[in-house]
């Protein structure tokens, strides 16, 4: 079927049908794999370290950054095997 066909149908759609017809045609689409956020939960999570201390926050700075480290440690290996080159 092409395109032009079903455009030419659209058009003998009354129009208070058209509603219908475009809600069918989003449900048709690929629902995207996050919805877009309004950035409400951003900010809810925004300040949450605010009543931390200088030192706390130190500390959970290098706690965070050594467990990153060590669950990404042997990817970059395994990732890009070494080949001989001779």
């Amino acid at each position: 079927m092409e395109l032009s066909q079903i455009i030419e149908e659209i058009h003998l759609i009354p129009p208070d049908r058209l509603p219908e017809i475009h809600e069918f045609i989003h449900s048709l689409r690929p629902s995207p794999k996050t919805p877009p956020d309004d950035g409400t939960k951003i900010m809810k999570f925004a300040g949450c370290w605010r009543d931390m201390t200088d030192g706390e926050f130190e500390d959970f700075s290098q706690e965070v950054a050594m467990r990153r480290k060590q669950a990404f440690s042997g990817r970059a290996s395994e990732a890009s095997p070494q080949t001989d080159k001779a």
